[in-house]
């Protein structure tokens, strides 16, 4: 992923959550994802999909049991 991308990616995901704490961040070594965070905290990972020369993006976030735990 390149920066504009990057950009692109960050707005969208601002813009269909309603949140403007949402970062879309490069990850360092790997052009073919990025990482996700809230403000500081981080959430999941965006991996590029170019199969078939129809690019897409695939939003991966793991949810821990524990984190299950604080929502009751």
């Amino acid at each position: 992923m390149d920066v504009q991308e990057v950009r692109k990616l960050d707005a969208y995901l601002k813009r269909v959550f309603g949140n403007p704490k949402i970062r879309v961040v490069p990850r360092p070594k790997k052009e073919d994802s990025a990482e996700v965070y809230i403000g500081e905290e981080f959430i999941g990972v965006l991996f590029v999909d170019d199969e078939d020369d129809d690019r897409s993006y695939q939003f991966q976030m793991a949810i821990l049991e524990d984190d299950l735990a604080d929502a009751e």
